[in-house]
C-alpha cells in the first residue's frame, strides 16, 4: 500500500518505520533535523529487545505537494497542528484515500455518523472554525487509538519503549473491506490492529485517564506514579474522572472497568512523564483543548457539571499563556 505518515515524530516515525520495513511504499512528512537525518541515513528504529532496524522510506519531505496521491494518510501530528496542515492534505488524496486520525482526546468527527440527539454537533474546542472538516471529508475518516510508547532519542532515531497496538474503527461502526485491508497492513508490519466496532468507547477509555493525569502532571511536574500515590492528587484525579465518566455515560459509553482500576493501571506505568508535561517542559503548546477542554464542552452539551475539570483546564490555559506566551 501507499501510506503517508503526516507527522513522523515519535509515534508516526515508529509506525512509518514498521510499515516500510514490511514492504509498504511509505512517505514521511517531517521537518527539521529529524528530516535531514532520515534523508541522509534512513529512519533507525531501536526495539525493546536491543535490536535495531533501519527503514528507508520512499520519500521523506516537509512538503506534502511533493508526494504522490496515497492509499492511506495517517495523521500522526498532535491535535494542536491538525488545523494548520489540513489545507495541504487534499494533494495526497485519491478518490478512495483513507485518512486515519491518530490524535489524543475528543476528535473533531466525534458526532459525525454518531446517531442520536447530538448528531452533527461540532466540537468547538478541537475545530472551532471548521478548517479541519473542510479539508477532510468525513467519508474518508478511520478512527484510531494509539497505545505504544516511543521517543525520538536523536534526529532520525526512534526508540520503541512498549506497546504495539493501534485500534482502528469506522466511525459508523461498520466493518468495511477497506478497514480490513488497513488492519492487515498493520498486522503484516508486526503490529496489533484490532478492528473496533465502537471506536468511541476506546477513545474514552484512554481519555478517561488522560483528562486527569495529563493536566495534573503539567501543573505539578509529577510523574504518573506520584500523582496516583499522593492522596490529594489521587483524589483530584478521581473527581475529574468521575465527571468525565458521567458525561461519557450520557453519550452511551460503558467503560467496562472501575475508576480505581483505571487509576491503578496508570500507577503501574511508573515514573512516566505524560505528553502534556513533556510539552510544557519543551515550551510547546499542549493538547489541553482536545484532552480537557473538549470534555468540558461535552459536559456543557450534556448538562453535566464539571467543576474540577473546568478549574484544571483554566489553570493549564493560564500556564500556557504565562509559561509559553500562547
Amino acid at each position: 500500500m501507499k501510506i503517508c505518515i503526516v507527522g513522523a515524530g515519535a509515534i508516526g516515525g515508529y509506525l512509518g518505520a514498521k510499515l516500510a520495513l514490511s514492504g509498504n511504499e511509505v512517505t514521511l512528512i517531517v521537518r527539521g533535523a529529524h528530516l535531514e537525518a532520515i534523508q541522509k541515513n534512513g529512519l533507525k528504529l531501536m526495539m525493546p529487545d536491543g535490536s535495531t532496524h533501519v527503514a528507508t522510506p520512499s520519500l521523506a519531505t516537509s512538503d506534502m505537494s511533493q508526494a504522490e496521491p496515497q492509499d492511506v494518510v495517517i495523521l500522526a501530528v498532535k491535535t494542536t497542528s491538525v488545523a494548520a496542515i489540513a489545507p495541504n492534505l487534499p494533494s495526497l488524496y485519491k478518490p478512495e484515500t483513507m485518512v486515519v486520525t491518530a490524535q489524543n482526546g475528543i476528535p473533531w468527527w466525534y458526532f459525525r455518523k454518531h446517531g442520536g440527539e447530538y448528531e452533527g454537533t461540532a466540537i468547538q474546542s478541537v475545530d472551532p472554525d471548521g478548517t479541519i472538516e473542510a479539508h477532510i471529508n468525513v467519508e474518508r475518516v478511520i478512527g484510531c487509538v494509539v497505545y505504544p510508547a516511543t521517543e525520538i532519542v536523536e534526529p532520525g532515531v526512534i526508540k520503541h519503549i512498549e506497546g504495539d497496538r493501534f485500534s482502528l474503527g469506522e466511525i459508523d461502526a461498520s466493518k468495511t473491506e477497506r478497514i480490513q485491508l488497513l488492519a492487515q497492513a498493520l498486522k503484516s508490519a508486526g503490529l496489533k490492529a484490532p478492528i473496533r466496532t465502537q471506536i468511541r468507547t476506546d477513545l474514552w477509555v484512554k481519555l478517561w485517564g488522560n483528562v486527569a493525569f495529563n493536566p495534573i502532571s503539567a501543573l505539578t511536574g509529577a510523574t504518573l506514579d506520584h500523582i496516583c500515590q499522593y492522596p490529594l492528587t489521587r483524589e483530584l484525579a478521581k473527581q475529574m474522572m468521575s465527571e468525565a465518566q458521567a458525561i461519557a455515560q450520557k453519550l452511551g459509553i460503558d467503560f467496562g472497568i472501575t475508576l480505581d482500576q483505571r487509576i491503578d493501571g496508570a500507577q503501574k506505568v511508573g515514573a512516566h512523564k505524560t505528553s502534556m508535561l513533556q510539552d510544557v517542559e519543551a515550551f510547546r503548546p499542549t493538547e489541553v483543548d482536545a484532552i480537557v477542554g473538549a470534555v468540558a464542552e461535552l459536559g456543557r452539551l450534556t448538562r453535566t457539571p464539571t467543576p474540577h475539570i473546568d478549574a484544571i483546564y483554566a489553570s493549564v490555559k493560564l500556564l500556557e499563556k504565562t509559561h509559553m506566551g500562547n
